[in-house]
């Protein structure tokens, strides 16, 4: 061909070998920006596997309108965490809406045989008539668990109810990964304990403070030290070999909020101070803080949730807590 001539003209030498020395070359050097590559992000990746691992258990998810729009705020964040629907609650059905447009917060079912707050009841899920020994004489759950121990509850129709619960959430739509326990009251027996124990295996669901977690609650601090702990515990005091359970209770401080009294403990509402809006509202503007977010931003932690843990220790694995 005319135009391989005046090549040949023009280089009177084969240029083949030059040509592939500079391709050896090229992907010599190729592979070594890839392994440069790859060793940077095996140091970051060795980096975040150190950072400390913090879950963010958010409570009583469902209980009313403003619980759920506080928890959607959280979720509009786009960070993990975990969140407990009370299914027996009449507002869990928004809870459930909500929800399902952000499935990656991990959902548990808090397990619930308490209705604590005057004037704001609620009861089984099974109904009344199949679990009467879970109820009062109006038909509402007792609002202690001291109340509920009191009243010579039969265990079969615990297990009913507790039964009705997590198939009503199963059954919502959304991906259930635990269970955990309303003030504490299912599993404040041996006997409790071993039900939900039980209930977590049929339906193959993880059990908060299962997974040897760090455990701490906002719930008693008062409101205007909240953040202050709340940064402090995530700056100074986590473990570095555990992961790192915080509960919180979140809510907006509507109306609806300020009007609620703990029949359990009436220091935290008055007609002039409604002290428990202010813890929920509290910890819900803690963890839309500046501050926490630079941490979360800045890797100082790791958010984790209920779903990571089932994937990484595995349900075979749980094991009761100590205390």
């Amino acid at each position: 061909m005319p135009e391989q001539n005046v090549l040949r003209n023009c280089f009177p030498f084969d240029l083949t070998p030059l040509i592939l020395q500079a391709l050896i070359f090229a992907l010599m050097r190729a592979s070594l920006i890839s392994l440069v590559l790859l060793f940077l992000l095996s140091i970051d990746f060795a980096s975040a596997q150190k950072l400390p691992q913090v879950l963010l258990r958010l409570d009583d998810n469902g209980m009313n309108h403003a619980v759920n729009l506080a928890i959607k705020r959280v979720a509009d964040l786009n960070i993990p965490f975990s969140t407990s629907v009370m299914f027996a609650c009449p507002w869990y059905q928004e809870t459930v809406e909500i929800l399902k447009k952000y499935p990656k917060v991990s959902v548990g079912v808090h397990l619930t045989l308490n209705s604590e707050w005057k004037y704001y009841r609620w009861g089984p899920v099974a109904g009344r008539s199949a679990v009467p020994s879970l109820v009062d004489k109006e038909g509402y759950f007792f609002p202690s668990t001291k109340e509920f121990l009191e009243n010579k509850y039969s265990l079969e129709e615990v297990e009913k109810e507790l039964t009705a619960q997590i198939e009503r959430g199963v059954n919502s739509g959304l991906k259930i990964d635990y269970v955990d326990y309303h003030m504490g009251t299912a599993v404040a027996t041996p006997e409790l304990r071993a039900i939900v124990e039980k209930l977590a295996r049929k339906y193959k669901l993880g059990i908060s403070r299962y997974f040897n977690e760090n455990y701490k609650t906002m719930f008693d601090t008062p409101v205007e030290k909240k953040k202050t702990e709340f940064i402090d515990h995530l700056s100074n005091n986590l473990k570095q070999d555990q992961v790192n359970l915080i509960v919180l209770h979140v809510a907006k401080p509507d109306p609806e909020m300020k009007v609620l009294v703990d029949m359990n403990n009436t220091r935290m509402h008055s007609e002039e101070d409604p002290l428990v809006s202010w813890h929920r509202s509290a910890e819900l503007a803690m963890l839309l803080s500046d501050e926490f977010l630079l941490m979360v931003q800045t890797n100082k932690i790791a958010l984790v949730t209920y779903s990571d843990l089932m994937s990484s220790f595995g349900i075979e694995n749980m094991k009761a807590p100590v205390n």
